[in-house]
């Protein structure tokens, strides 16, 4: 069968066809979401959730590669579709950090190879994205101007390059030979990371600024804004946790522990913001309270600033931190839980399911 035939494989029942064809960009953020949710229940219990989660991000990584496989297969134009797309592209991202997400909890559990494959595919992934999404957007544009596609998703460039730093920090134990290597490595990333959170925050305040703001487009990527700063203070931890015999860490120590901070900081400031932004699209404005993909991007966030408050309150010494992050945890574990209940609601009422009666068709998530 050719690319982009209507139905997809006469094998693939067409539910998944078409679920397939529409997958969105950011869905990888699912695993993303989950992943470092398991991370933290590792770290401060129970077990028994953080292994149930732990087996939910692996199961979702392969069920969303082998879609995404079919969609590069048979739905091509709907895939060049949304890499053209400036306000979706980005989204691709989340497969660097989902890959990283589950390789550095996989590392927690003591499978250091796991987490070196992992971390590997999504190297790979981000070199391709890494230079191949803004030559796309500077050398191929239709339009004069990208700004209009400016929103949260673009920070995941910045959450993608920090988990290949947490990646590369969780693998200097397993291989202390290669520290020399990984080191730098890790400080580097977290120094590009930083650097294109600033830019690309500027970006957003800009456009902000210059656009019409419409509930539509003040969408769940927002958070990004926050989760941006809560995983590059994570990475920061880890890279305080370097041994410090290493060049690179006695160099850059002092300017990461208080650029963290700092991060740490206004990311926390980002979360009444968010907040009063989400009322005023779903108040102020009646947006429905419906389940939509980019919701883990949310979910993840909220996971993340968890486990970079406990890590870096814990490699700074700040006693202030872990409480506020076993709170934070329960409220992401909250979030998960009311997302993964509405996007099983949303399965139940889809054409084709048992009981699903005679309710219209809806897209596909």
């Amino acid at each position: 069968m050719s690319p982009d035939a209507a139905t997809g494989p006469a094998w693939l029942p067409g539910r998944a066809a078409t679920a397939a064809r529409n997958l969105h960009p950011g869905y990888f953020a699912f695993v993303m979401a989950t992943g470092i949710i398991s991370t933290g229940t590792f770290l401060s219990g129970p077990p028994w959730l953080s292994r149930g989660l732990l087996i939910a991000a692996a199961a979702g990584l392969v069920v969303l590669t082998a879609a995404l496989a079919v969609r590069v297969t048979f739905f091509r134009s709907s895939l060049v579709a949304d890499i053209k797309a400036a306000d979706r592209v980005f989204g691709f991202f989340t497969i660097v950090a989902g890959l990283d997400v589950l390789a550095v909890r996989l590392a927690a559990a003591g499978h250091p190879l796991a987490t070196a494959i992992l971390s590997g595919l999504a190297a790979a992934v981000w070199l391709l994205l890494t230079y191949g999404v803004p030559a796309s957007l500077l050398l191929t544009r239709a339009h004069d101007s990208v700004l209009g596609g400016v929103n949260g998703t673009w920070l995941l460039w910045v959450v993608g390059t920090q988990s290949l730093s947490i990646a590369a920090s969780v693998l200097i134990p397993a291989w202390p030979s290669q520290s020399g290597l990984l080191g730098p490595v890790a400080v580097g990333l977290w120094c590009i990371g930083l650097v294109l959170y600033l830019l690309l925050v500027s970006l957003i305040l800009l456009r902000w600024l210059t656009v019409a703001m419409t509930p539509e487009a003040l969408g769940p990527p927002y958070w990004i804004l926050m989760g941006a700063t809560a995983i590059t203070v994570f990475a920061g931890a880890r890279i305080l946790g370097l041994p410090a015999t290493l060049a690179v860490t006695r160099a850059t120590r002092g300017f990461v522990e208080g650029f963290s901070f700092a991060l740490w900081a206004f990311g926390t400031w980002w979360i009444p913001l968010l907040i009063v932004l989400g009322l005023w699209r779903h108040v102020r404005h009646h947006w429905p309270l419906s389940y939509e993909p980019p919701l883990w991007s949310v979910v993840f966030p909220l996971g993340m600033y968890s486990v970079a408050t406990l890590a870096y309150g814990q490699a700074a010494h700040l006693p202030f931190m872990p409480p506020l992050a076993h709170v934070m945890l329960w409220v992401a574990v909250a979030a998960w839980v009311l997302v993964a209940a509405t996007f099983a609601a949303r399965l139940a009422r889809l054409p084709g399911t048992p009981n699903s009666g005679t309710s219209p068709e809806r897209k596909q998530p």
